[in-house]
């Protein structure tokens, strides 16, 4: 093993630490029941692209179908998700994010920054500036180990 690849895995140490201490930090702080992390994702996909289908879904979140199919039962019933039928083919069901799960979304999002905010503002100036250059770095890692990128 060399230098590289054991700096490769604190780093992926870290940030997992760091997710986990984050997602630790909201839950404590928020006053609703966390949402696990496979329907937090298919939520905040929904978000992003209203109108998708749970194929696609399936493929953006590398998860079986039938896996996304109940994530989306279990997201409909707690009224957060929308599932309406395509126009051209009725077997295809379209995803879109409810008034209620955008609300979700946006006062957990709010929450995490404002946790995060108050962490980084403990932290010196200079792991402030550290972090904060590292950032755009991180996202070019994260591009760089997407299985779909590496095929491509």
């Amino acid at each position: 093993m060399n230098d590289l690849s054991i700096a490769a895995g604190d780093l992926l140490d870290a940030v997992s630490l760091l997710r986990r201490t984050a997602r630790r930090a909201v839950r404590l702080a928020w006053q609703q029941e966390a949402l696990p992390p496979t329907q937090s994702e298919l939520l905040r996909l929904a978000a992003a692209r209203p109108g998708i289908t749970v194929a696609d879904a399936a493929q953006e979140l590398r998860l079986a179908p039938n896996t996304v199919s109940t994530l989306v039962g279990k997201l409909t019933s707690a009224g957060l998700l929308r599932r309406s039928r395509g126009a051209a083919d009725g077997r295809t069901a379209l995803l879109s994010i409810t008034d209620r799960g955008l609300a979700r979304q946006v006062e957990y999002r709010d929450l995490r920054a404002d946790l995060a905010g108050q962490a980084l503002a403990r932290l010196s100036r200079a792991d402030q500036r550290a972090l904060a250059a590292a950032v755009p770095a991180l996202l070019r890692l994260a591009e760089g180990m997407d299985i779909g990128e590496r095929a491509a």
